[in-house]
């Protein structure tokens, strides 16, 4: 140690040696000064100091005390003593004595430094600011207290204010990567991703060994999803601390999030090890295992994770998640509440849990935690797409469209918000939109099941076929992953009758959804109902209950409405339940009126209390309308309010529940031998399952005038209908023309005799009326002075009449030429929805109309957007322009009524026009169909053999191309076999609706007696009458 004699040498040394950190020479100097000079009141300054720094509190007090008593005005002595105080945790003396400080020496800047640094501690925020603030006006290029005071404004949460500080620091000192990377803070604060990006990579070329701001530029390349260069970042972190166990967490995080999950495994384990008190590195860990399907081991560390930290929020959301996955919801729902217990600001767990609730039917409180997801986390993509799906749940369609929008504004890449944004569309209609919407959300996520068989069936509605075979390929290979996995698949129950599925995977995805209605009702805690043996009944009549939430104007209520009235009263007492509002029609009002009880359970949202009122009404027998059609709620009968719970009519296939007991149907439609199609016991009707009301409502279709044009007279080329058709009738000369019906094979339904059919015809003067007609829109004109109304413009006149609602009164005129078909050709006709036509299907029209040369094909635009598909089909196919006409979907009456004008329908084999098929036979228009094996594929051939007409059911493609080419080129034959359905209709039971209600009561009073009985539910397969079988 170098000797130095004069004192001003001496301190110059011990001060330089201070900054040097040699402590122990500089106190050395520092006492040989003070033996020199005992009053110099900056060597005690200088000795406090130094003891301080080497944490010797008590004799760093005493040299700051020497000095105050040497000179009580010494300001720094106060502001030491109060650093001693504020090591030693005593805040306020320590205040106190800054204060003091300030107060001796206003222009003091270590002395607000040092205040702003107590006054943080004391957590009095604001006045730190001011005295941060004072310093800085004392000396503005004080860059460092300007950077810290930047991070006290940034910790309030004034954002702005601190990137002015952070600004101003850099400006004073350009290379200051402590202020770039703070800077970078603000703005990943702020959602400026990539200015933050650029702000770090700035503060760690400016010190190559600013470890935090390599971790943060990590941290926000990994939220930026900038994977690769997040890797690079904490790597770099990782050689300047190799043992950083959060680097290493947040490492494998990203290694997670690439899919790399082994590596992100092990990069975990390593965080662990470093430190095993590490709750944040179990809970990761987890996820990755249970990425790997490794549930067990990470239900583990989520309970490790749990042990170490018990409020640990994730881990209890997480855990949760596992338990909602092995169907314990109400094990998830106390975890995800216990999250929120310990974190009432955990987004994610108020989104998990409001899915919680939306499964269990809870909606409007799936909404409230959404809404709190969201207010919360204003940019939740997760939050606003799930709450999407509630508000369309609910049937707030709009609003549901709002929240996918707002998903994919948070965030573009957001796969399942296009996926559900294109749902939205494919409900609405928009097809194309929803096309496209499947796209991109599959592009961002390939492997993407909803989304892929989503758009699987768009392309189906609209018969766009490109890859179909590979498509089908990989649809089934989805399907029987997810059911092997026991998952819901993304293939819907109804729409499984569209895809090369095996009976047993249909049967298999309407269990699952039968499953899903058992854990919806689980969370009730309801106890089961106790069903009596005896009729609750006075005079010992069956109650029924029929649940449907399409009474109204809906094809099932079009098909049934009078089967309510036509019950026998002294057997059945009938009630309605709906599921959906009184939407004002005819038909409602029919069905309130002829039942009698309707009872709106859409006014008792919850399952439980309507199953209650089912209950307490006495049902016997509860019908299932619905099955998993819209509006369905399934969830009524998995609480089993009646003894007996049949499905009938408005699903094409079974429920695959084990709370459905019979499923109506008949012996062509579902023969023995297909039997382990369905979950339910098959109860046979006597002649087919499905029903039309069509006699009731279109009783002016029962007969037709003939117009004869030229001297040519066509029973399917112009025609006019009315309930009374005498006045124009008596207002020309009438004459007949006979027709001898086919007789074709012995039926049941059908005694094997010809039979003849006469038509009225008149020549009319109806060309120039039809032309004016199509001219001008006019929808009435005069003919021998009556009034006839335009065929096509009848929902201008009268609305009700146009939707089926009331019989029309008017006289209707209908012709080929309103629809732009051909006089002379030979017409066949398909009005169902384009998503029953697959490739197969129209190759065989197409070759039916080789064969046939005058043949054209009649489609509908249902929807529009399939027609440019179909007709590009058929050209590459060979077919010449103008084979196939499309017209538009028409209202009800008019559909019907234009049938008339087809010589033929071709069904479709892949799902049979169900109610589309009794339209078209009540115009008395043939139906040529091929037999399949699934419900929804054998209902026209069941319509056809109750008809009498099992001659136009084919068995193979060849055979259905055969007997629908010989309709069309042997006329005779066409005419015959038209005579023959134009005859059936009306004297077979096919629109029979009494004689149908009485024979349901035979099969209720069936299967009522083998619950009396005690017996289990089996097949009731006796029909009292037997058919040939199909």
């Amino acid at each position: 140690m170098a000797q130095i004699s004069d004192s001003t040498g001496l301190a110059e040394l011990a001060h330089q040696e201070y900054q040097a950190g040699d402590y122990d020479n500089s106190e050395q100097h520092c006492m040989q000064l003070w033996r020199q000079e005992p009053d110099n009141t900056g060597v005690l300054l200088l000795l406090s100091s130094i003891h301080f720094q080497c944490r010797r509190l008590e004799r760093s007090a005493y040299f700051s005390q020497l000095a105050i008593k040497q000179n009580p005005m010494l300001a720094e002595a106060y502001s030491n003593l109060g650093n001693v105080f504020k090591e030693r945790g005593q805040l306020q003396e320590a205040l106190e004595n800054y204060r003091h400080a300030v107060r001796l020496k206003p222009d003091f800047i270590d002395g607000y430094i040092n205040l702003a640094a107590a006054l943080v501690a004391a957590g009095d925020m604001e006045q730190a600011v001011q005295a941060y603030v004072t310093a800085l006006q004392y000396n503005p290029d004080l860059y460092c207290v300007r950077s810290d005071l930047g991070n006290l404004l940034k910790a309030l949460g004034r954002l702005d204010e601190a990137k002015t500080c952070y600004l101003k620091a850099i400006e004073t000192q350009p290379n200051f990567a402590v202020a770039w990377s703070n800077l970078g803070c603000v703005f990943n604060a702020q959602g400026e991703i990539w200015l933050a990006i650029h702000h770090f990579e700035k503060a760690v070329a400016l010190d190559p060994n600013f470890l935090d701001a390599y971790i943060n530029l990590g941290n926000v390349l990994k939220e930026a999803r900038i994977f690769d260069r997040a890797v690079a970042a904490y790597l770099r972190a990782l050689n300047l601390s190799p043992n950083h166990a959060v680097v290493h967490g947040n490492l494998a995080c990203v290694y997670y999030e690439q899919g790399l999950i082994d590596l992100a495994i092990d990069t975990y384990k390593r965080a662990i090890e470093l430190q095993p008190n590490f709750p944040d590195a179990y809970c990761n860990l987890a996820n990755a295992l249970k990425e790997k399907g490794k549930v067990v081991e990470a239900e583990e560390c989520y309970n490790t994770a749990l042990k170490l930290s018990p409020t640990h929020a994730d881990s209890l959301n997480n855990l949760a998640n596992i338990k909602r996955e092995q169907g314990n919801t109400e094990e998830a729902v106390k975890l995800y509440l216990k999250a929120l217990e310990v974190y009432p600001e955990f987004a994610v767990a108020h989104s998990n849990l409001a899915s919680v609730l939306q499964q269990q039917g809870k909606l409007h409180e799936a909404l409230m935690h959404y809404k709190e997801a969201i207010r919360i986390s204003p940019t939740f993509a997760d939050a606003y797409s799930n709450m999407g799906n509630t508000l369309k749940e609910m049937q707030d369609i709009q609003g549901a469209l709002q929240c996918y929008t707002r998903a994919i504004q948070i965030n573009p890449a957001f796969a399942d918000a296009h996926s559900n944004l294109a749902s939205i569309h494919k409900d609405s209609g928009n097809i194309p939109e929803a096309i496209a919407s499947y796209r991109i959300a599959l592009k961002l996520k390939p492997d993407f099941p909803d989304a892929y068989c989503n758009l699987a069936h768009c392309l189906q509605i609209v018969c766009d076929w490109t890859d179909y075979s590979s498509r089908m390929k990989r649809l089934v290979h989805i399907v029987k992953d997810q059911l092997a996995k026991n998952r819901l698949p993304s293939v819907h129950p109804h729409h499984s009758m569209l895809y090369p599925l095996s009976h047993k995977m249909r049967k298999a995805i309407a269990a699952r959804h039968a499953n899903l209605c058992l854990e919806k009702i689980n969370v009730l805690h309801k106890p089961p109902y106790d069903h009596p043996k005896e009729l609750k009944e006075p005079k010992g009549r069956l109650r029924v209950g029929y649940v449907s939430s399409d009474f109204g104007n809906h094809p099932t209520s079009h098909l049934m409405q009078s089967i309510p009235g036509f019950h026998d009263r002294d057997n059945v007492e009938v009630f309605c339940y709906s599921l959906s509002p009184d939407d004002g029609t005819t038909f409602r009002a029919k069905i309130n009126a002829e039942a009698e009880h309707c009872i709106d359970l859409s006014q008792i949202p919850c399952n439980g209390k309507a199953a209650d009122k089912i209950f307490a009404d006495g049902i016997d027998i509860l019908v299932n309308m619905n099955g998993y059609t819209k509006g369905a709620r399934n969830e009524l009968f998995a609480l089993r309010p009646a003894p007996i719970q049949v499905m009938w009519l408005g699903y094409p296939g079974t429920s695959g529940a084990t709370f459905m007991d019979y499923i109506l149907t008949d012996e062509v439609t579902s023969p023995l031998n297909l039997a382990d199609q369905y979950s339910e016991n098959l109860a046979y009707m006597p002649n087919t399952f499905f029903i039309g009301d069509h006699m009731q409502m279109f009783p002016h279709l029962k007969e037709k005038l003939l117009v004869e044009v030229d001297g040519k007279v066509s029973d399917n080329n112009i025609m006019l209908n009315g309930v009374n058709l005498e006045a124009l009738k008596h207002s020309g000369q009438l004459k007949t023309i006979t027709y001898t019906a086919a007789h074709g094979e012995t039926t049941d339904n059908n005694d094997g005799s010809p039979g003849q059919v006469t038509f009225e015809v008149m020549s009319l003067p109806v060309q120039p009326i039809l032309q004016t007609m199509a001219q001008t829109g006019l929808s009435h004109s005069c003919i021998n002075d009556v009034v006839i109304q335009n065929g096509v413009t009848t929902n201008q006149t009268n609305n009700k009449a146009a939707t089926g609602e009331e019989i029309p009164q008017n006289i209707i005129i209908s012709a080929r030429s309103q629809y732009g078909l051909p006089e002379d050709a030979v017409i066949y006709c398909n009005f169902n929805q384009l998503y029953k036509i697959d490739p197969q299907t129209l190759h065989m029209w197409i070759e039916i109309l080789k064969q046939v040369p005058d043949g054209v094909l009649w489609l509908l635009r249902f929807p529009a957007v399939g027609e440019t598909n179909v007709l590009q089909t058929a050209a590459n196919a060979g077919l010449s322009p103008g084979r196939i006409i499309f017209s538009p979907v028409a209202p009800k009456e008019e559909h019907v009524r234009r049938g008339q004008l087809a010589d033929v329908c071709l069904d479709t084999p892949l799902c049979n026009g169900h109610t589309t098929g009794m339209d078209v036979l009540w115009a008395g228009t043939p139906m040529v169909t091929l037999l399949g094996e699934t419900l929804a594929s054998r209902v026209a051939s069941s319509q056809l053999n109750t008809l009498g007409c099992p001659e136009l059911i084919a068995k193979t493609s060849e055979d259905y191309i055969r007997i629908a080419s010989k309709l069309g080129t042997d006329k005779a034959h066409l005419q015959a076999m038209r005579a023959k359905v134009w005859k059936a209709r009306l004297t077979s039971p096919l629109f029979n609706c009494k004689t149908y209600a009485r024979n349901m009561e035979l099969l209720y009073r069936k299967m009522w007696q083998k619950y009396v009985n005690g017996e289990e539910a089996s097949h009731i397969v006796d029909t009292s009458r037997h058919r040939k079988a199909l």
